[in-house]
């Protein structure tokens, strides 16, 4: 398989970590979106949020890494999105599930 980020979590590609836990792990976004701008994905490969729906035990800790990032980036209390892309037309740039958490300065009211 041929999925950057499959290559980053086998620790192919060095990024350091800056969250872990037994499902998923957290990186720093190479083109931040934001002043604090963090991916959370799963360490096993899911292409996206309509194949990862079939677990919803692993959407569920996923959800809970991005509110853990979001509180040790020092964004919770100011307050923080979170997105993810899902397919072709909502230009997904990589075919394995993230989620961003953005935040670290006030958002825009568009999501677009």
């Amino acid at each position: 398989m041929d999925c950057i980020f499959c290559k980053i979590i086998a620790g192919e590609i060095p990024s350091p970590h800056i969250f872990e836990d037994e499902a998923c792990i957290a990186i720093r976004d190479i083109n931040p979106q934001a002043k604090v701008h963090c991916l959370v994905m799963p360490k096993k490969h899911i292409a996206n949020l309509t194949e990862a729906s079939a677990d919803p035990e692993l959407l569920g800790k996923l959800m809970a890494a991005c509110a853990k990032v979001a509180a040790q980036e020092g964004i919770a209390e100011s307050g923080y999105r979170v997105a993810t892309n899902c397919g072709e037309n909502a230009c997904q740039s990589v075919p394995h599930l993230h989620f961003h958490v953005l935040g670290g300065e006030k958002m825009g009211e568009r999501m677009s």
